[in-house]
């Protein structure tokens, strides 16, 4: 098991396709989300959403799907 980049999303854009990902069984996570939350730009920093290896192909298809 290895993860993999998905892509890169807005904050909000990044949790709401975790929960559709999850919710098709697709284990996924959010990275660098609190990134510069400090200096109060975290909402400019794309966060990261990583599924695994096996997954992708999957998850690929979701993302195309809701576009």
């Amino acid at each position: 098991m290895a993860l993999v980049e998905l892509g890169r999303f807005n904050r909000n854009e990044a949790h709401i396709l975790i929960g559709r990902l999850e919710s098709d069984g697709i284990p996924a996570v959010a990275l660098d989300g609190e990134a510069s939350i400090g200096d109060g730009s975290y909402l400019f920093i794309a966060v990261r959403v990583m599924v695994d290896d096996d997954d992708l192909a999957a998850a690929q298809r979701i993302v195309a799907d809701a576009a």
